[in-house]
């Protein structure tokens, strides 16, 4: 039981005292920066699947 005592101690020491935690506007602009190049990923896959539908309802068609 002293071991897990010991264990959260510790982990909080850690996380209070020795982890560097971000600023806000450096977390926001991050955030932003992953929304953006998520909207940018999405877009470039919906357009490769609107084409290769497109191409293969023009080749089954044939």
């Amino acid at each position: 039981m002293t071991k897990l005592i010991n264990f959260f101690k510790e982990s909080y020491d850690e996380m209070v005292h020795k982890v560097t935690w971000s600023k806000y506007s450096e977390l926001q602009s991050s955030s932003i920066l992953v929304l953006v190049a998520s909207l940018i990923f999405a877009i470039f896959i919906g357009i490769i699947d609107f084409g290769f539908d497109n191409l293969l309802k023009w080749f089954y068609n044939l």
